[in-house]
């Protein structure tokens, strides 16, 4: 029965019921995390052949280039071809960075900050009203980038396809509006893709910015859960129709196809974007980790490499995933206090809750031993306005943690929803 149609006594009881199989938790004194889309120990030693296979010296010579020394600065030719090919893009639109993909968007939003972009008429911190549209629920880790300088952040509402267009294209008018965060693909946290009609809107709209940049994070290009994943318009392709190639930065890594900490990154736009880069990047740094990329070429190989690490690591996954799934349909389906998302990839689960529910079940959840990410993380500031949201992260749990933990989090949500409507 739905929890709105009980009455008084009804919830009463079943707040009752509720406490005593809390408690019984909550004595167990247990350490449980669902905070962070972190892969597992195991998925980790999927690749530790990385680090197992030494180079010669004349291994590493490639491209012409001795990976040993300084140079190569937009990373190995091969490297790029490896990322082109993977994901459909001109290889010389490509430039590969360290080991974190963050940290070149920090480094696109720090130039546009300083000297602008290739349609910039100033630099964007000549402008004391700039904005950044933010897709919520999303992650906080972008939000945190464009506030730090200075931004103000506009939430944008998440779809079944993507970002509310209408709103998009509404508040894109603006010429304070220099951008967006996106990423298209098993989106954190709601593990939606764009769909084709939202991919060609981003390409085809007209903003009032001639600078508005859509920074493309494709962070789970290749992260199916299933053997049928979703697949994710090639949104180059579009911007050419349109004549926007210069709106859309791309970046993506390796870092949950091989290891978060020490993968390879890379970042792809048009050849105007680049080129305004590349001055810049020229003076940052002589070149990335050049034997890191050639490790990871000796290891995963081509496209089709790639595929069969995946499948290694959905192996590891799609479990996590069904007994979170199953642990949700179990404890709070049919009762009308959650709705959450079905995704087909990606690292997350999003969970929502009657409004003013989320951090109330967050705070539960810790206190019986559960850390999720805190409440409202997944919104501009920090700040989710019905307090509803939760991003579960259930790949780095053992699977027999994962079951006491959703357990935990399903016992919590149920409390919070009783308590408000008591």
């Amino acid at each position: 029965m739905r929890y709105s149609e009980m009455d008084r006594d009804g919830l009463l009881r079943e707040k009752e019921r509720l406490s005593g199989e809390y408690e019984a938790y909550r004595s167990r004194g247990l350490k449980l995390d669902l905070s962070r889309g972190k892969p597992a120990a195991d998925q980790l030693d999927l690749s530790m052949d990385l680090l197992n296979a030494p180079l010669t010296a004349e291994e590493c010579v490639a491209d012409g280039f001795d990976c040993r020394n300084y140079g190569c600065p937009w990373g190995l030719p091969s490297m790029r071809r490896f990322f082109g090919e993977l994901l459909g893009i001109p290889a010389e639109q490509i430039v590969i960075g360290g080991n974190s993909s963050l940290a070149l968007m920090y480094g696109t939003i720090s130039r546009g900050m300083l000297f602008g972009l290739a349609d910039s008429p100033a630099p964007w911190a000549s402008e004391p009203d700039r904005k950044w549209l933010c897709p919520a629920p999303g992650y906080d880790r972008h939000f945190a980038v464009t506030e730090k300088m200075g931004f103000e952040l506009i939430p944008v509402d998440m779809t079944s396809e993507g970002p509310d267009m209408d709103q998009v294209e509404e508040l894109a008018k603006d010429p304070a509006v220099k951008g967006m965060w996106c990423v298209p693909k098993y989106a954190n946290p709601t593990g939606i893709t764009y769909s084709t009609a939202t991919c060609r809107r981003l390409a085809a709209m007209k903003t009032g910015a001639p600078d508005f940049t859509v920074m493309w994070d494709n962070a789970y290009a290749v992260h199916d859960l299933f053997d049928e994943g979703d697949e994710l318009p090639n949104i180059f392709a579009l911007a050419k129709e349109y004549g926007t190639e210069n709106r859309f930065i791309c970046f993506t890594s390796t870092s949950k196809i091989t290891f978060p900490g020490a993968g390879v990154s890379m970042m792809a736009a048009s050849t105007a974007n680049l080129d305004a880069a590349k001055k810049y990047l020229a003076v940052e740094t002589i070149g990335y980790d050049k034997l890191n990329q050639l490790r990871h070429l000796k290891f995963l190989k081509d496209t089709d490499g790639v595929k069969e690490q995946m499948k290694r690591h959905k192996a590891l996954l799609e479990g996590k995933f069904r007994v979170l799934e199953e642990t949700l349909e179990r404890d709070l389906g049919g009762l009308g206090v959650a709705e959450w998302t079905h995704p087909k990839g990606g690292y997350f689960v999003s969970l929502d809750l009657p409004d003013n529910c989320a951090k109330r079940t967050s705070e539960l959840a810790k206190d019986a031993g559960v850390t999720l990410t805190p409440a409202g993380a997944t919104f501009p500031y920090g700040r989710d306005p019905r307090d509803r949201n939760l991003r579960l992260a259930p790949t780095c749990c053992k699977i027999e943690d994962l079951e006491n933990a959703a357990s935990i989090l399903t016992i919590a949500a149920r409390l919070a929803a009783i308590a408000r409507l008591l």
